[in-house]
Order: C-alpha cells, then sequence, then structure tokens
C-alpha cells in the first residue's frame, strides 16, 4: 500500500516495519513538511493518491469531514488510536499487520476514515 504518514506517526521503527512489510510510505520529512499543519498533510497525500496514516484522530476526523461535506475528495485517513488502554492500543508491530487486514480486506480507502486499530 502507498501510504504518507503525519509528523505523529513518523517514527523511525514503524517506517522500517511498514517498508519491511511491503508498503511504499514517505515521512514528512522525504516530503519537505516536517512541522506542517495537518491541512498540509492531509493536502500532500491527496495530491500523491496516498492514504494518510495519523495517531491525530480529532483534527482528521474534522478534516475529512470538511472535506466530505464540501464535495471534495482525499485518499483515506488511517488512524491509529492511541487511548491509553494495552489491550486497544497498537504498537509500531502490530500496525502493520492491521494494515495488511485493512488492505486484503479489500475495502475502499478514498474518501474514508478508518480507524487502524480495528483491523487487528
Amino acid at each position: 500500500m502507498k501510504l504518507y504518514l503525519d509528523d505523529d506517526m513518523a517514527d523511525r521503527l514503524l517506517l522500517r516495519l511498514l517498508t519491511s512489510d511491503g508498503h511504499d510510505v514517505i515521512a514528512p520529512a522525504d516530503a519537505g513538511l516536517a512541522g506542517s499543519s495537518d491541512p498540509i498533510h492531509l493536502l500532500y497525500a491527496a495530491g500523491c493518491d496516498r492514504p494518510i496514516l495519523t495517531g491525530n484522530h480529532e483534527d482528521f476526523f474534522d478534516l475529512h469531514n470538511l472535506v466530505i461535506q464540501t464535495g471534495g475528495h482525499h485518499s483515506g485517513i488511517l488512524v491509529v488510536r492511541k487511548d491509553n488502554d494495552r489491550r486497544r492500543d497498537l504498537t509500531p508491530r502490530g500496525i502493520a499487520p492491521a494494515l495488511r487486514n485493512l488492505e486484503s480486506a479489500g475495502i475502499p480507502l478514498a474518501d474514508a476514515f478508518h480507524i487502524v486499530n480495528h483491523w487487528r
């Protein structure tokens, strides 16, 4: 899967695990966007036709709703929830298999908002 990570997910271990799992990953530093705002990250991901992987549920849920309600499009928003609950939270080692499960399900990602934790 082609992915763009926002600043919340730009972890070296996660990048290495996703790449070794066969994902084509761009991090904000690769795109010259480290420290940019969430709308800029989403705009970049959409322009590259890559779903964005983020840990920022609230802001990206609002951005998703704004884009869809105004008739726009994005390439998908994939959120890793961190609720300080070990039973539900995903570590970097759990994110790659969850993404694999989501991809295997064949569910459309474009214009969709998915919680990655549900796919572990």
